[in-house]
């Protein structure tokens, strides 16, 4: 990504836009919750502005604000934009004599920013979503003890958000669900057309799956899924992203990966799963996996093309017999 001179990009970018787009978080409505905390940021530094900003490739997104009415500004003048490359709170006590800043619209326009103080708002994956600022009209410090309260603030919004994240997955797994899929994958789609880059997607489902909960129960049923998630997110990267569709299906979309090096990894994954232990390993049950692998092509329209293609290239895996990747490809 280039850089645009208004702002630095960050060393993570790709993965943290990554990050923030599969915390579902942009375009959520704010609710009571985060408006308390930047009524309480306010009140605590005394400053009639405080927000949570979340900062995209090329806007500033508030989830939540007090004093300021608008909703959201370019990336290009936004302090946030900046607050996000450094792992601690960002000071600014006059952003009049501060070159960064001096000549912001922000600042020589409404709302007049002189001070500003931006505390990250880090993901459990180590990414700068946004961030929690307070900002006054008037230049200004604060101590060390406030800009230690401000990260305390800023921790409690992302561990608020981190637990609406982890309640929209598969209680069973951990894994996102077929919807959320669905939305993560046309954004790859997107990405990977735009960026001329290779996508690849894995659908696989376990074999005979109802002889484990017929024998052992659901409870033996739901740690086998659970021990094939574990397994399943060794062979992937952190860019690619995993879900399960369904009882015993799984997705995996493999970003910026092409087709050879896809199936390889779809039978290296497939080679493990009997590997694994679990109550089955004791009995006649071998437990295997069939997949069906495809990848993005010049003329799909969407990322359910892509889905539809590998749910087929699945379906002939077990005509087949079972026990095997099928591949179907479009023009590739």
């Amino acid at each position: 990504m280039a850089s645009d001179p208004a702002f630095p990009i960050p060393a993570d970018e790709d993965q943290r836009l990554r990050d923030l787009e599969r915390h579902g978080i942009i375009g959520m409505a704010s609710d009571i919750h985060f408006d308390r905390i930047v009524e309480l940021a306010s009140s605590l530094f005394n400053v009639p502005i405080a927000l949570i900003s979340l900062v995209t490739d090329n806007r500033q997104l508030f989830l939540s604000r007090h004093g300021l009415e608008i909703s959201e500004t370019p990336r290009s003048s936004a302090f946030c934009a900046h607050a996000i490359n450094g792992s601690g709170v960002m000071v600014v006590p006059n952003a009049l004599v501060d070159e960064r800043f001096c000549a912001n619209p922000l600042v020589v326009g409404e709302p007049h920013v002189r001070f500003y103080a931006g505390a990250p708002l880090r993901s459990l994956e180590g990414h700068n979503l946004g961030t929690l600022c307070v900002i006054d009209r008037q230049p200004r410090q604060i101590t060390a003890v406030q800009t230690h309260q401000l990260q305390l603030l800023a921790d409690l919004v992302m561990h608020e958000l981190e637990l609406r994240y982890q309640a929209s997955l598969c209680p069973v797994t951990g894994l996102p669900t077929h919807q959320a899929f669905l939305v993560i994958g046309e954004r790859e789609f997107r990405r990977a057309r735009a960026d001329g880059h290779p996508l690849s997607l894995l659908v696989f489902d376990i074999d005979n799956f109802r002889q484990i909960n017929n024998r052992w129960g659901h409870l033996a049923g739901d740690q086998v899924l659970l021990d094939l998630c574990r397994l399943s997110r060794t062979f992937l990267r952190e860019q690619d992203y995993a879900a399960r569709l369904g009882d015993e299906e799984f997705g995996l979309l493999m970003v910026n990966m092409g087709a050879e090096e896809a199936l390889n990894l779809a039978e290296q994954l497939r080679l493990a799963v009997p590997l694994m232990p679990g109550v089955h390993r004791h009995s006649d049950v071998v437990l295997n996996i069939s997949g069906g692998l495809t990848g993005l092509g010049p003329s799909d329209p969407s990322f359910a093309a892509l889905l539809q293609r590998a749910d087929r290239a699945l379906a002939l895996a077990k005509s087949n017999g079972r026990n095997q990747v099928a591949c179907l490809w479009n023009g590739l």
